[in-house]
């Protein structure tokens, strides 16, 4: 039946979006919530997210406000839904897995829950989502590898396939997502030109970011890896190199600067005090990002900053953005596509990534980059 011929419900004046909890993930939301902000422009839209996300989407306008909560031990799920319930949100669209979030929207006595059938929280959902297990969806079905888990479908289609059921259960019809992006406020602007006058970083100075950690260290690029392409970028490119991190990846970044040249003059920004919502105003000046397979790579290409992403075992197919300025390096690139690079870490070990390969990754997107100017 057409979308336009098919019974549809009351559109909500008050919509509740249950965001991502990893920053990558968030950004790559971006796209949705632009969708849902165009088509529904008379509701009220609230987000519910962890602590530090609201950092990174702070001063957007796809939300009304932004709800920061944790739901942490047995109580907290019915703490974070008594901070929602005075807002009676009509309906919630789980952009989460999780059975947590959902509980949080049954506990707060929001109406309708769309979201994906996952972790058992089914009976929770009052329309709910199957998302496509490997046996059912090509070319994953031609493997015997794991045939009951998930396929890897890019985040940015997920969460826009579950927006779409939503929005057309309203009579709405999406059109094609655009890209990610994020907001700069003037704030997050003066923190991150103190930041970099911290960095000895001058004016218009150009730099790269490298960003060596990952919530997995089986994702992180070797260290000594990091230093020589810093050395690298220095000398042919007379790029200043700044190493960011999370607080817990502070001797990290440490390491890699030490094994860098002096001449090199690499910074670790984890010990002058960055915050997410600096480094947004520190990524966005790059001339070039290299990552590991984690969240400042989404804020670079929210940025259109050219980037390096480097895949070891996990699937880049999870987080495909189809960015232009992005080279994704893959620990095996020879891995039959319908296998899974997760279930084969050994092979998509991310030290098998070279040096070479990265240097003309890098050395391809300035170039282009520079031409671009």
């Amino acid at each position: 039946m057409p979308a336009s011929s098919r019974p549809t419900k009351r559109q909500p004046a008050r919509l509740l979006i249950v965001l991502p909890s990893w920053v990558g993930d968030a950004v790559m939301a971006t796209p949705t919530l632009r969708v849902i902000r165009e088509l529904m422009p008379g509701a009220f839209i609230g987000g519910l997210c962890r602590p530090g996300i609201d950092e990174v989407l702070d001063g957007t306008d796809l939300l009304d406000e932004l709800h920061v909560g944790r739901a942490v031990g047995v109580m907290g799920p019915k703490r974070v839904a008594q901070k929602l319930r005075p807002r009676r949100y009509d309906a919630a669209l789980l952009l989460t897995n999780s059975f947590s979030t959902a509980l949080i929207a049954r506990v707060a006595g929001v109406r309708e829950r769309f979201g994906y059938e996952r972790d058992g929280r089914s009976f929770l959902l009052t329309d709910a989502i199957t998302p496509p297990r490997r046996r059912d969806t090509p070319p994953y079905d031609r493997s015997k590898t794991d045939p009951s888990g998930w396929a890897p479908v890019p985040a940015c289609e997920y969460y826009f396939r579950l927006a779409t059921r939503m929005l057309r259960s309203y009579g709405l019809e999406p059109g094609e997502p655009g890209p990610m992006e994020l907001p700069l406020t003037p704030e997050q602007r003066a923190t991150a030109h103190a930041l970099l006058q911290r960095a000895g970083i001058d004016g218009n100075e150009a730099y790269a970011v490298l960003n060596p950690g990952g919530n997995n260290p089986a994702k992180q690029w070797p260290p000594d890896r990091f230093s020589a392409l810093a050395d690298y970028l220095r000398e042919h490119h007379n790029l200043r190199v700044l190493v960011s991190g999370s607080p817990a990846e502070a001797d990290l970044c440490d390491e890699i600067v030490a094994r860098c040249a002096p001449k090199t003059g690499a910074v670790s920004l984890c010990r002058l005090g960055v915050t997410l919502g600096a480094l947004k105003g520190v990524v966005s000046r790059a001339r070039l990002m290299v990552t590991n397979d984690t969240g400042p790579r989404h804020i670079a290409a929210a940025f259109t900053v050219p980037v390096v992403s480097l895949f070891g075992p996990t699937d880049k197919r999870w987080t495909t953005i189809h960015f232009a300025d992005e080279i994704e390096l893959s620990a095996d690139p020879t891995l039959p596509q319908e296998e899974v690079s997760n279930d084969h870490p050994e092979r998509c070990a991310i030290g098998n990534i070279g040096l070479g390969d990265v240097v003309q990754a890098c050395n391809t997107l300035l170039k282009r980059s520079v031409r671009s100017v």
